[in-house]
């Protein structure tokens, strides 16, 4: 159901060169009308990805041809703010993934982005309202924003003090080549003591053959507020390769709640080199609710850094990888606050000689006394020709501190197999539903429509063949 595309054409879509030179920066820049400063952050970013060494601990990214990946492509229309305005055969990709609905049913607002750019951004009168800011990050670094709202925040400023602080372009050799050829993306402000009650979501669709896809997500939820962002992502499959190389960066002020859910469902020509980052103050909590699917190469680890005293993090994740695919994900977490607390839950599934790998950075320093951090790890194999592998790290330089770490691997119990078939289901379905029920704690913390997405999207896997 996510395998269909849209022909591209020149009368409809631009189309950037392939490569990454100076020239092709500067056009991006100069399409996009930004200021100077971040014009020369990307040409200086372009330098530092040059420079830059790609590591060599991770799944071979050989089948990806640099040079033969467009960093820029975009349907010729504005972004529209009305639904019915957005290009009909746009409309008809979102119509077909279920957004509009799920917006009308479900959501405080979304942005749907088409490959480079955002092609319908919206958010709910109440919630606006309420101040809430959610909205594409480039009207913001031009001012645009500033000159609707007049409310005296200076919102440029604000994007300008938090761009890629979080995940510099030094991070590694894709956070810099994003520092260059950024594209797309929301950002989000929520006031202090704001709780917006029902979810935001971002969807990011790559419909181009041969491109790549280089959103850039900001987030600040200031002091006291709570907010649910939901973040959806899929793309029909080629027999070229594609590239996403985004990035997320996640602000949660004192006593602030952010949940951050993510289905990715990409398609099995995608080198996903993904990087998202969260930093957590006193007493504020951050949630990371994680489906990884599709893909043919993921590199992908969230971080979180607990800064403030009594901060938390929760993660719960689940990565399924299949036939041709190698999946390494898991996530960094460095308690730096007295009395933080951290729990990890994270399940993988891999068939048909998939490859998952579950990494994980742990780190407490010195002033994270009385830290507290658990982490589970459970994969489940359904055939003898799959791998998984769990690679825990762990950096503790305090005595005073309680760590945990669990890994477990296991394989379909024959005998639950042969009693659901005795009770008249095929094997297949039976195989399914089991997998299913494994993927259970994850798929619980989703809202209902994502849940039944999620469990879909194993259903998927779980029927296909390569």
């Amino acid at each position: 159901m996510y395998d269909f595309k849209n022909e591209e054409n020149t009368e409809d879509f631009f189309r950037e060169e392939e490569g990454f030179t100076e020239d092709i920066i500067l056009r991006i820049s100069a399409e996009k009308r930004e200021p100077d400063w971040m014009r020369d952050f990307r040409l200086k970013c372009l330098k530092l990805y040059e420079e830059t060494e790609m590591v060599d601990w991770g799944p071979d990214i050989a089948g990806l041809d640099m040079d033969r990946i467009a960093s820029y492509v975009r349907h010729k229309e504005d972004m529209k703010n009305d639904w019915n305005e957005v290009p009909p055969e746009i409309k008809n990709t979102f119509e077909r993934l279920g957004i509009p609905q799920a917006e009308r049913e479900s959501l405080a607002g979304v942005g749907a982005q088409f490959d480079s750019e955002l092609v319908y951004h919206n958010v709910r009168k109440e919630v606006a309202e309420q101040g809430v800011i959610y909205t594409d990050l480039e009207s913001v670094i031009r001012g645009e924003l500033d000159e609707e709202r007049k409310d005296g925040l200076n919102y440029a400023g604000m994007v300008k003090d938090h761009f890629m602080k979080l995940v510099p372009p030094t991070d590694h050799k894709y956070a810099a080549l994003h520092g260059a050829v950024w594209s797309g993306g929301s950002f989000v402000y929520v006031p202090k003591g704001v709780k917006v009650d029902i979810p935001l979501q971002s969807y990011f669709r790559l419909n181009a053959a041969g491109a790549g896809q280089f959103e850039h997500t900001l987030i600040i939820v200031d002091e006291g507020a709570d907010l649910h962002f939901i973040e959806g992502c899929s793309a029909p499959k080629y027999n070229v390769a594609n590239l996403h190389a985004g990035c997320v960066e996640l602000f949660v002020r004192k006593k602030a709640r952010l949940r951050y859910s993510t289905i990715e469902n990409w398609s099995k020509n995608m080198y996903n080199l993904n990087t998202k980052r969260s930093i957590v103050e006193e007493d504020g909590i951050m949630e990371w609710v994680s489906g990884s699917f599709g893909s043919h190469v993921s590199y992908l680890y969230p971080m979180t850094i607990l800064k403030g005293d009594r901060s938390q993090m929760e993660f719960t994740g689940i990565t399924f990888s299949g036939r041709e695919q190698n999946l390494d994900t898991g996530l960094k977490i460095v308690h730096q606050g007295a009395q933080t607390t951290s729990v990890v839950n994270s399940k993988s599934i891999s068939k048909d000689g998939g490859i998952g790998t579950f990494r994980s950075s742990l780190v407490i320093q010195p002033t994270a006394k009385k830290a507290k951090a658990s982490i589970s790890c459970d994969s489940l194999m359904l055939d003898s020709i799959s791998r998984t592998d769990t690679i825990p790290a762990m950096d503790i330089r305090t005595d005073d501190a309680d760590i945990g770490h669990e890994a477990k691997i296991g394989r379909i119990s024959d005998e639950a197999i042969f009693y659901l078939m005795s009770r008249g289901l095929k094997e297949d379905d039976a195989k399914a539903m089991l997998v299913s029920g494994f993927a259970n704690p994850v798929s619980k913390e989703l809202p209902l429509e994502y849940a039944a997405e999620m469990n879909n999207l194993i259903k998927i896997e779980m029927d296909w063949n390569g």
